[in-house]
């Protein structure tokens, strides 16, 4: 019962969060006539000295008082005797879970956005210097049309700032205070929610004492955005390690980021990018957890609650880490432009190019004009060929209209050039596209 009981092991996390809840409970039942301004200014006094027991590593934990709430209650009655025993006027474990859970997601939210924010200029930065770098794009991981490795970067610029949307939203719906709902009924005692509330820097108290105490929204939709953002993450790691393998060799990471073998000593293996890559199950582990421990639940409080942290602490640790792991590799890796450009000019990327050209030059409507570039495609990979290697009768053979002038769209400088659509890859796009993403990078 001890070890499945018992909290502290994890909760203890919570410790700068409880104590801050505490004071600011502390201070209001002064306010409000509940306890003496002595035994407030002892309670102060005892908490500040156990933050700084904790901070300073002089803190002895003891599983059989279970939680972080009782340690520092326990510690806090050794060091100020008599008014230790004030401070739980008028609240519960229930409300006070719930509020110093709350502000610690709130820190990691805030933590997070900043740091994704570093991960967006490191993207934008890349996509800057590299605006004009042709690479080829995919579909289904085929060659399909000509990008810029700019463009492709700013992709992830886009996912994460809606990550960073989500957070916030997410962040939103958390603020508001549980402190005061006591158990699950709140409190027969003239306590002033909205003081507390705003000392702890939430909007306002919540509505609701059965909500108050039994809700976990907060923690599910933290890791609902956590996962949601740990698989772009995912998704660019996985691209990495293509990338950075020797069948492609767009790009070279760092030695920072990569490691050797144990016995092939040829080898560089883009370990961080994997990890990355791998932390993303976790993460999206965790949220279906805390659903299922959620799913059943009748209000207002059960133990099972105490299994929302565990999960919510690791996911937050993981996507932290992941995600400097990701601003590290991109800050850091190296560009081949040379393959990228190779790469592009092969797989007849420039087909689509070719289709428009008898759209826009022959007057063809496009599913006719895309039935004679198939062919065209055919007989170049029957010559083994490129497009614009194909000698021009091949092509009129198929489209007696094509002329010369057909080779000026076959390039892939041509064909990355031409897309000037808003959102497009052309360099110019890329480069109003770093402005517009730098501007909006708060």
């Amino acid at each position: 019962m001890d070890r499945i009981n018992a909290s502290v092991d994890f909760d203890r996390r919570l410790y700068a969060e409880d104590i801050r809840a505490s004071a600011a409970h502390a201070d209001m039942l002064v306010r409000q006539g509940i306890i003496t301004a002595a035994d407030g200014a002892e309670i102060s006094r005892g908490l500040a000295l156990v933050l700084a027991e904790i901070e300073g590593d002089r803190f002895t934990f003891e599983r059989a008082l279970e939680d972080i709430h009782m340690n520092v209650e326990a510690r806090l009655a050794e060091l100020i005797g008599a008014p230790a025993g004030r401070l739980h006027t008028a609240r519960s474990r229930n409300d006070q879970v719930a509020t110093d859970f709350r502000l610690w997601v709130r820190a990691q939210i805030d933590t997070l956005d900043a740091a994704l924010c570093e991960l967006q200029s490191a993207l934008i930065d890349r996509a800057e210097e590299h605006a004009a770098t042709i690479m080829p794009g995919f579909t289904h991981l085929q060659s399909a049309q000509p990008v810029t490795f700019g463009h492709h970067l700013l992709a992830y610029v886009e996912m994460v700032g809606r990550d960073r949307g989500r957070l916030r939203d997410a962040r939103v719906r958390l603020n508001e205070c549980p402190l005061g709902a006591a158990a699950l009924a709140g409190t027969s005692f003239p306590i002033d929610r909205a003081a507390t509330a705003q000392a702890l820097g939430f909007d306002r108290p919540m509505a609701n004492s059965i909500d108050a105490v039994a809700d976990r929204d907060f923690a599910l939709e933290f890791l609902s955005a956590a996962a949601i953002a740990a698989m772009h993450l995912s998704r660019l790691a996985e691209e990495l390690v293509i990338w950075s393998s020797a069948q492609f060799r767009f790009i070279r990471l760092s030695d920072a980021y990569s490691t050797g073998s144990s016995i092939m000593p040829q080898k560089r293996n883009p370990d961080a990018a994997e990890l990355v890559r791998a932390k993303a199950g976790r993460i999206i582990g965790a949220l279906i957890a805390l659903l299922v421990v959620m799913k059943g639940l009748a209000l207002a409080y059960g133990k099972d609650l105490q299994e929302d942290k565990e999960p919510t602490f690791d996911a937050a640790d993981s996507l932290a880490l992941a995600v400097a792991a990701t601003t590290g590799m991109i800050r850091d890796l190296t560009v081949d432009a040379a393959a990228m450009r190779a790469a592009a000019a092969s797989g007849f990327a420039t087909a689509t190019d070719l289709a428009d050209w008898l759209v826009r030059t022959l007057g063809l409507p496009f599913r006719r004009a895309h039935e004679i570039t198939a062919r065209i495609v055919s007989r170049a990979e029957a010559k083994g060929c490129a497009l614009d290697a194909l000698p021009l009768a091949e092509m009129q053979a198929e489209e007696p209209g094509i002329t010369a002038a057909v080779f000026e769209v076959l390039t892939v400088e041509r064909s990355v050039a031409s897309r000037t659509s808003l959102g497009g890859t052309a360099p110019q796009r890329v480069r109003d596209a770093v402005r517009a993403a730098r501007a909006r990078l708060v």
